[in-house]
């Protein structure tokens, strides 16, 4: 009986990361200037300068979006592969 404990870990990874590319694409835009860039989506906002610190709170939001839908695509992920790998096991 082999055991197939990679299963997990692998679709756990590629949900973590299908599920940060579907936050940064759910990110909110700015009324008028659109989505912020993705550089200043991961800082938080922490780089910007003068009128563009207007934006700092939606460049968090983005960042909370992101890292939620990471966690998530990681938690369907781990779940898939836990069920799979259980049901080939048998």
């Amino acid at each position: 009986m082999k055991k197939a404990g990679g299963l997990p870990a692998g679709l756990g990874m590629a949900g973590f990361f299908i599920g940060g590319l579907l936050g940064y694409l759910a990110r909110p835009s700015a009324f008028l200037l659109g989505q912020p860039s993705f550089d200043v989506v991961i800082t938080r906002g922490a780089t910007l300068e003068g009128l563009d610190q207007l934006l700092v709170p939606i460049a968090q939001r983005g960042f909370n979006l992101m890292v939620a839908g990471a966690v998530i695509g990681a938690l369907a992920g781990l779940a898939v592969g836990y069920f799979l790998g259980r049901s080939k096991a048998s």
